[in-house]
C-alpha cells in the first residue's frame, strides 16, 4: 500500500509489522467487530422485523468487511479502491437501517451505542484507505 499514514491505511495496530493479509487492517478487524454486534441486534428485534429490517441489516452488515476481504485479495490498486467503495457503500446502508430501527425504538441503549461507534470509525479507516490509495488514472 502506498502513502498515508498508519490511521489512514487502516494497517495492524503497531504500524511496524507488514500488512501480509486482509486480516491485518485495523478496517477489516473493526468491520467484523461491527458486523457481530448487528448480528447480535438485529436478533433483538421485533420477531416481524427479523426477517425484513434485520435480514437488510445483517447483510449491509457482513457485506463491509467482506468486500474489504475481497479488494484486498484482488491486490492494490484500482479493484482494491472499487471494493472498498462498495464496502463504504454498504456501511452508509447500514447507518441508515439503524437510524430507522433507532427511531422506530428497536435499536437503542448499549446495542445502539456500539454500531454508532464501530460504524463512524470504520468509516474513518475506509476514507482513509481510500486516500492512501493511488487515483485511477484513465
Amino acid at each position: 500500500m502506498a502513502g498515508g499514514t498508519q490511521a489512514e491505511q487502516g494497517r495492524a495496530d503497531s504500524g511496524k509489522d507488514p500488512i501480509r493479509t486482509y486480516r491485518d487492517l485495523v478496517a477489516w478487524r473493526v468491520g467484523m467487530d461491527l458486523a457481530a454486534a448487528v448480528l447480535h441486534a438485529a436478533d433483538r428485534l421485533p420477531t416481524d422485523q427479523r426477517f425484513a429490517l434485520g435480514m437488510q441489516m445483517r447483510r449491509a452488515a457482513v457485506s463491509v468487511p467482506s468486500n474489504i476481504a475481497e479488494g484486498f485479495g484482488r491486490g492494490a490498486g484500482k479493484e482494491f479502491r472499487r471494493f472498498l467503495v462498495i464496502a463504504r457503500g454498504s456501511l452508509f446502508e447500514l447507518q441508515t437501517q439503524a437510524e430507522l430501527a433507532r427511531r422506530m425504538g428497536w435499536l437503542q441503549g448499549a446495542a445502539l451505542r456500539e454500531v454508532r461507534e464501530l460504524s463512524h470509525r470504520l468509516d474513518a479507516l475506509v476514507a482513509g484507505l481510500l486516500k492512501s490509495l493511488p487515483r485511477r488514472t484513465k
